[in-house]
């Protein structure tokens, strides 16, 4: 594990500093954050061969974090936390962890399990697609916001939610249903007119020409196509 990055991101300095100790002790190049703003910002910008993550953090969830962080890589997310629910394993496990350890814990298990974690790893962090270039458009996966000619554009959230998906996805048909139950949920797979409106919200914000769009795309019956 010598040499590998891990991004530890907890607002306990006390349980910070001592994971920082140990784990620098043992070979890893250790970089923290404590709260869920700095953690966004140190996973795209100092790409973590794997991060640590809190899930009570003081300005977001740790849920939050680990949606934002799977707009754009793959890099594997261990949660540490002293939630010890299932459902809160289960919650975060389906936002895109991919392992959960309870506090307290066994340092050396930790360490284990935090190799485990990048050896699965199938594919490197997609760092460099962090920030998706569509014409005149910005689109910064990490940092949640979008940019049009140079001036921001200002997104409802569940605006952000839709073009968020459909850039993850670029280049390849998101369907209708796929759609509906990423950004509003698996109760609403026939709500198609939701696609309609927002499709139609997006375009008159991000295209130059919203009646003749070149970034998305209708399929017909199927879906959406986010074209660069």
């Amino acid at each position: 594990m010598a040499g590998n990055k891990i991004l530890v991101v907890d607002d306990e300095p006390g349980l910070a500093h001592a994971l920082s100790i140990t784990l620098r002790a043992t070979g890893w190049d250790v970089t923290t954050a404590a709260d869920g703003a700095a953690a966004i910002s140190a996973a795209a910008s100092h790409t973590p061969d794997v991060v640590l993550l809190d899930l009570g953090l003081p300005d977001m969830s740790g849920l939050d974090v680990i949606t934002a962080i799977r707009g754009w890589s793959h890099v594997p997310i261990v949660v540490l936390s002293a939630r010890q629910h299932g459902e809160d394993k289960v919650d975060a496990l389906d936002a895109g962890a991919d392992d959960y350890v309870t506090k307290p814990f066994a340092m050396n298990e930790l360490l284990a399990r935090l190799r485990a974690a990048v050896r699965r790893a199938s594919v490197p962090s997609d760092t460099e697609d962090a920030v998706v270039t569509a014409g005149s458009l910005t689109v910064d996966l990490a940092r949640r916001r979008v940019l049009r000619d140079g001036a921001e554009v200002r997104l409802s959230p569940t605006e952000w939610s839709m073009l968020e998906v459909l850039v993850r996805n670029r280049g390849r048909l998101v369907g209708r249903v796929q759609l509906l139950q990423e950004v509003w949920g698996p109760g609403y797979s026939d709500e198609t007119h939701y696609l309609r409106v927002y499709s139609a919200l997006l375009r008159r914000k991000l295209e130059e020409d919203p009646a003749h769009p070149r970034h998305i795309i209708t399929q017909p019956g199927m879906g959406y196509i986010f074209e660069t």
